[in-house]
């Protein structure tokens, strides 16, 4: 697969406290080392604290976007809870919406008749295959100022979401087989399946950088994403006019980073590259991913 060479950034003009935040906050990302668990949202955390403060003063409070968070497949909107936790603590309205899992086209609309319903500012955030339905849901909607990718898909039109893994990819490696438990979808067109990931393919290369238990209950509640949305080409690209930005996992085996680097350099997103994690970074390190979002949110100001 090619990608188009990206041109260089031009950063944007910030007022002095604005710059200095978003250095704070990638000092946070940065040196994020500590392996924290799915609540690590809670304010006793004195990283986390300080995440909240820098947050709270970042955006005047009735100026603050919504957050609008979209998980991707094989998990639920509870992979956000780390970063619900402390954006709340910071006075922003957060939502996180249930991706239907079924077709991209149809999970893109689903998630677009969502955001319709929301006024005022968006900063819209996809994980894995959430960043292929935000790519799609966003477009048309001005209400949605910053696109966040957290170790996510950002297909361009024509490509599926199946095609961005990477060549490296534990998925590109293994067979379906060794990778999928499928289960028959009633309805469904002729060989289209519900894929579930097999626990030794979750635990070791999904989850790897959560504790074995811990991957083994997120494997037993994973929620089954169909075939055709893996499949379903994407019709449009809304990275092409929204600002985005880019948190990419050194340690993701799902999506790889460099398939993710070459998508964000193509978007002309900001990135940020965290070293370690997983495919589930934002259960591991959630403070990690809630500074990359901060930054998406404190650049609207």
């Amino acid at each position: 697969m090619r990608y188009a060479s990206p041109r260089p950034q031009r950063p944007g003009r910030r007022a002095a406290a604005t710059l200095a935040l978003l250095a704070a906050l990638a000092a946070v990302v940065v040196t994020s080392s500590s392996h924290a668990s799915a609540s690590a949202g809670a304010t006793g955390d004195p990283v986390t604290s300080s995440l909240i403060h820098r947050l709270d003063s970042c955006v005047p409070p009735r100026q603050r976007p919504t957050i609008v968070l979209v998980h991707g497949a094989w998990a639920d909107s509870s992979s956000w809870r780390g970063e619900i936790s402390t954006l709340q603590a910071a006075g922003f309205p957060v939502r996180a919406v249930g991706n239907p899992l079924e077709n991209l086209a149809t999970d893109a609309e689903f998630v677009a008749g969502f955001l319709k319903a929301i006024p005022g500012p968006i900063v819209l955030v996809g994980h894995s295959y959430g960043g292929a339905v935000i790519t799609n849901a966003a477009t048309g909607n001005r209400n949605v100022k910053a696109l966040v990718y957290v170790d996510a898909a950002a297909p361009a039109p024509g490509e599926t979401n199946g095609q961005l893994s990477g060549s490296d990819s534990i998925l590109a490696k293994d067979t379906p087989a060794d990778l999928f438990q499928d289960t028959t979808i009633p309805g469904a067109p002729a060989g289209v399946h519900e894929l579930y990931l097999n626990e030794d393919i979750f635990v070791r290369n999904f989850a790897n950088d959560l504790p074995r238990s811990q991957a083994q209950e997120l494997w037993a509640s994973q929620r089954g994403a169909s075939q055709a949305a893996f499949d379903t080409p994407s019709k449009t690209a809304a990275w092409k006019t929204i600002p985005s930005w880019y948190f990419i996992s050194t340690g993701d085996q799902i999506i790889t980073p460099t398939s993710e680097l070459a998508m964000a350099k193509r978007a002309h997103s900001h990135i940020t590259l965290f070293h370690g994690g997983s495919h589930l970074t934002l259960i591991s390190h959630p403070n990690a991913v809630t500074a990359t979002i901060a930054s998406a949110a404190c650049s609207l100001h």
